[in-house]
């Protein structure tokens, strides 16, 4: 019996990358796999909501048309909505290439029995890398200067002692969370002679040797620099203020490559303003993409990227080969091993297939 599976790729996550890992990985049946291709339009596209998901590319319409006799869709971008998934019965799994399935309504997938994976980690190594590239940019003012040389100014003067920044080997350097991407940056940081704090209350002992777990406020009062890596919940939105800021030392550096969500960007100006901080460096905002008017945009010392810290050609792979090994694991049967409703499987039982 073949099995119709959808690959709804976009521009980062090729549609070919998806087929290819779904055809590298297939153990299932022995009649094979149909694979039915559709192309999305991010990033060429900005995402954005789409009923009641968010962050996701195409259209209700396109999805229902292309999802027609499909068990299985593997995709980054693609919305799953109540009214997709009540106009397509044949659906079973919907897996999801990114660290969260928030593009997929898992309310909704589990009244109709559809189990829904992502694939945490997938970038892990990508943002880690980015974070410490922010972080010595942000240190060592090298976006700034190269600017100015660009332009044709020699910026001798930032050899003065109260510009130049610090090294990271023998510095403090506090992690607020500790996960896939966190540990990484632990890791580097440690290769380069730093001492690393981190605060992560969901570990219940020191992270490893020679990372000491602590609270939030013994981080901030030791920490030269601050790197954001939690989740963004709704009981640490905003935890970065301007009161957690001024707990800093005097000449720090924040870095955020996490979520907007858990900084007030607004009092990071300001202490970049009156001297308090030495510099920042964001990937993420509270506004994406940043208005033209944005306070950030004229706010010196602040290095910025747009939201691409997870963008490498590895995470790309990684996305599909996740997405491709849960589809093996739905067709023979097994546990998924990142299904975010679980509840869906209890009903099942023996070979992959609605309850």
């Amino acid at each position: 019996m073949t099995v119709r599976i959808l690959a709804a790729g976009d521009h980062f996550v090729h549609t070919g990358l998806l087929a290819d890992a779904l055809r590298a990985g297939h153990g299932g049946p022995p009649g094979g796999l149909e694979i039915r291709e559709l192309q999305l339009p991010w990033p060429v596209e900005p995402f954005g909501d789409v009923a009641e998901v968010h962050e996701a590319s195409g259209t209700e319409e396109q999805l229902i048309e292309a999802l027609q006799g499909v068990r299985i869709c593997v995709t980054q971008m693609a919305p799953l909505t109540r009214r997709v998934l009540e106009a397509c019965p044949d659906l079973e799994l919907f897996a999801v290439g990114r660290g969260g399935p928030v593009n997929a309504s898992l309310e909704a997938a589990t009244e109709h029995g559809v189990a829904v994976t992502y694939a945490p980690g997938r970038n892990a190594t990508a943002t880690a890398e980015h974070t410490v590239a922010l972080l010595l940019a942000a240190l060592r003012r090298i976006p700034h200067t190269h600017h100015e040389l660009a332009r044709g100014v020699w910026r001798g003067d930032y050899y003065r002692y109260d510009e130049v920044g610090m090294e990271l080997a023998g510095t403090t350097v506090g992690l607020v969370g500790y996960g896939a991407i966190g540990h990484r940056v632990a890791r580097i940081l440690g290769g380069f002679g730093a001492d690393v704090l981190v605060h992560d209350p969901y570990l219940s002992s020191n992270a490893a040797p020679g990372v000491q777990n602590v609270s939030l406020d013994e981080l901030l009062a030791r920490s030269r620099v601050l790197s954001l890596h939690a989740r963004l919940t709704a009981d640490n939105r905003g935890m970065i203020g301007a009161e957690q800021i001024a707990a800093m030392p005097g000449g720090s550096v924040i870095v955020n490559c996490a979520r907007g969500g858990l900084l007030d960007y607004d009092a990071v100006c300001d202490a970049l303003d009156r001297g308090h901080l030495f510099a920042a460096a964001f990937d993420v905002f509270p506004e994406e993409p940043l208005p033209a008017d944005s306070r950030l945009l004229r706010t010196p010392g602040i290095v910025m990227t747009p939201h691409l810290a997870g963008a490498s050609k590895q995470t790309a792979h990684q996305a599909a080969r996740i997405c491709a090994a849960e589809t093996v694991r739905h067709l023979r049967g097994e546990p998924l091993a990142h299904c975010a409703n679980p509840e869906v499987l209890a009903g099942r039982g023996g070979a992959g297939g609605k309850p």
